[in-house]
Parts: structure tokens; sequence; C-alpha cells
């Protein structure tokens, strides 16, 4: 049943079959709003919840052995969770640090009333240490910034009100990014995806894995094809458990099986999210995406990025410019725990690797589709 459409930004309760969206925020003086008040069936999961004075992060690192929330009382343990990846995928970080200042504000307006302002300074500057590729971390720090200045007495509601609108404005998008990619995906096609990218990367229903959950619902998607992922196997643990709760069958393989994948004819659409994108179309995401999109080019398959445009960064020329991160490289030498390469070997272990936009076919966002990106077509969204 579909919920009356209002006509300025509030929270509505959508009165029909969806799991686990309970508030949805739209409006109509944007495109988003059929989107966020049809029905989603493939929507149960969401991995950030405030819940009464507290924000719950449901710990990936764990799944798909233990489902398991962890309670946040204090923005640098929320900024510590985004390093350590308990939350992980650029949309969620954005979405968590939204909340990591509201609990910021909380403690810096209890020690000081009258300044509060001045001492949060120092929280935002830890938040935005956290992760460096994921430029959705800078744009909800930016943004939260922005809300700070015009407060005054208590900031906590003002900012909370800011953290929900943030999450919910991320679910809406990625249902609208869902449909807008499920135009492009012909029926009877199987597909593609690397790390996850999908309701356990954002704030809901996820971009990547929208597209899919759209494009399966309409009977398009024959298969699904997930990349294990390596080092943290992303796709095995995360991409796999949540399509499976959706009921959408999926099978693995080995990221070095994808060419001959490929090669059999047995994908039509590589799918994947994105971490942040230059103002030229360049697309920084999981290390291993390169590969694909260089792979899917040789094979005649096509390869598509969907991700909000608050991933996109018009302050980055190139992808020559974004900031790779490197993490430790126990992660290449070792798996859980137990070392797996020979002793004294070493590794190089960057997170992120950046596809040239000339390889990308599209570029989905929630204000609309870029074929064959490039500096202008990139620009000219963006000010739309």
């Amino acid at each position: 049943m579909k919920q009356k459409i209002q006509d300025s930004w509030e929270q509505i309760q959508v009165l029909d079959s969806l799991v686990g969206n309970d508030y949805l925020l739209v409006s109509t003086d944007r495109s988003l709003v059929s989107y966020a008040v049809m029905t989603h069936q493939l929507d149960s999961i969401r991995p950030i919840v405030w819940q009464d004075d507290h924000l719950e992060l449901l710990d990936q690192r764990i799944l798909p052995t233990e489902y398991q929330f962890i309670s946040y009382t204090d923005v640098h343990a929320v900024a510590d969770a985004i390093r350590d990846m308990v939350v992980r995928g650029a949309p969620a970080i954005g979405i968590t640090a939204a909340y990591g200042v509201v609990l910021a504000a909380r403690k810096r307006y209890a020690e000081s009333a009258g300044n509060w302002l001045s001492a949060i300074q120092e929280d935002f500057e830890y938040l935005a240490a956290s992760r460096p590729t994921a430029v959705n971390l800078f744009w909800a720090i930016e943004r939260m910034k922005q809300c700070c200045t015009n407060i005054k007495g208590d900031p906590e509601p003002r900012l909370l009100q800011e953290a929900h609108a943030i999450l919910q404005e991320d679910i809406a998008a990625n249902y609208r990014m869902g449909e807008l990619g499920a135009s492009l995906i012909d029926a009877g096609s199987s597909v593609l995806t690397h790390c996850n990218a999908g309701a356990l990367a954002t704030g809901g229903y996820g971009t990547a894995l929208g597209v899919i959950r759209s494009a399966y619902s309409q009977g398009k998607i024959t298969e699904v094809h997930a990349d294990e992922t390596r080092p943290w196997m992303q796709g095995a643990r995360l991409t796999a458990w949540e399509l499976l709760q959706e009921g959408i069958s999926v099978e693995l393989n080995t990221d070095g099986a994808a060419a001959w994948l490929m090669k059999q004819g047995k994908v039509q659409w590589v799918i994947v999210g994105s971490d942040r994108i230059a103002a030229n179309g360049d697309v920084a995401n999981k290390i291993g995406t390169y590969n694909l999109a260089v792979l899917a080019k040789h094979h005649g398959v096509k390869f598509m990025v969907a991700a909000p445009t608050s991933t996109i960064d018009m302050s980055v020329a190139s992808g020559e410019d974004i900031p790779i991160e490197s993490r430790d490289t126990a992660e290449i030498l070792s798996l859980g725990g137990q070392r797996l390469a020979a002793e004294g070997a070493g590794a190089w272990n960057p997170v992120f690797d950046v596809t040239p936009a000339e390889l990308v076919d599209a570029i989905v966002t929630e204000k609309g589709i870029i074929e064959k990106p490039n500096l202008s077509k990139v620009k000219q969204l963006m000010s739309d």
C-alpha cells in the first residue's frame, strides 16, 4: 500500500510490507519520492541503528557466523569502529560518522555548554582520520559541521535530526539508483559483483546490490556471481550472506576466476560500488575492481558503478589524486589469526584501486545515469 506523498521533508511511516524499513524521508521537490514510497520486498537489512540514546552497529567482522550489534556512546569508539571495519562501505561510514558527531556534541555540551563548539573540533579531526579514501566520511562530517554553526542551546536534538536525515536520504537514494541501474539490464542477464556494496555498506538496500535487488525483483537477473574479495572476503562473507537473506541465490568465485567466468559468456554486467569518484569519472573502489574493469573491456562485458552523488568528489581532478589507504600486511599473510604465508615473506596491501573512467560504461547515481563518464558529463550531473 503506497503512502500519500508529503509536500515537505518529514518522516513518514510506510504502511506496506517493507521489512526493517519503517521510516523514510521523502520530498516532492526531489525525484526520489516515488522510489521512497514504493514497496521493496528484498530489503530486510539495516546495519546502522540509533536506539534510544545510543548508536548500534552490526559487527561485520564476524558475519556470517555471528549476527551481533555493538553499542556506542562515545565518538572515539565510533571512529575506532570505522577504522577497525566493524562498519565499512563509504555511505555507511559517512552515516556512522554523522551519528558519532551526535555523541561528541552530547559529551562536549555536558562538559561545557558555552565551549562545546570549539571543543568538538578535535572530535571532527579524530573521525576524519579513521579512513582516508571514503569521501562520504568527509562529506558527512562537513554537513554536520555546517549544522553545528546554527545551533543555540543543546546541540544534540538538532544534530540527531540531521544524522537521521543523512541515513534516510541514503536509503531513498539507493532505491532510486536501484531502479535506474535495473533499467540498463536486459532480461536474462547474469551479473558479477565485487566486495560488498549492499545494505551492509550503506544505510540500507545498497548501491550495487540495490541495482541487483531491483533487477532481480523485475525478473531480469538469472544468476548473480560474486568475487570472494581477498583479503577480508567481503564477497564470500557479506555479499553472499546478504543476498541469501533476501532469497537471492549467489555463486561465489575466487577473484582470479573472473576472467574465465567472462570467457564462458556467463557475465553480461559487472556491477560495483565506489568509495570515491573523481571529477573526471575515475572510480576508486575495493582492490580488484580495476582488474574486473580491464577484464570486462576485453570480453565485451558492460561495467556499471552505482554510487550516490555524495561519493563524487569534484575537488579531485582525477583518480591520480585520490588517497589510497593501505592496511596491515598481516591481513594478507594470515587468515583468521593463522599465518598462511611462508615466514619471512613480505606483502603489499592497498585497500583500494582506481578504475579509469574510459573503462566504465555507466555511473548510476540517485540524480541520474552518466554513460561513458567524463569531466563534462560529471560536471553537468552535479550542477543539475
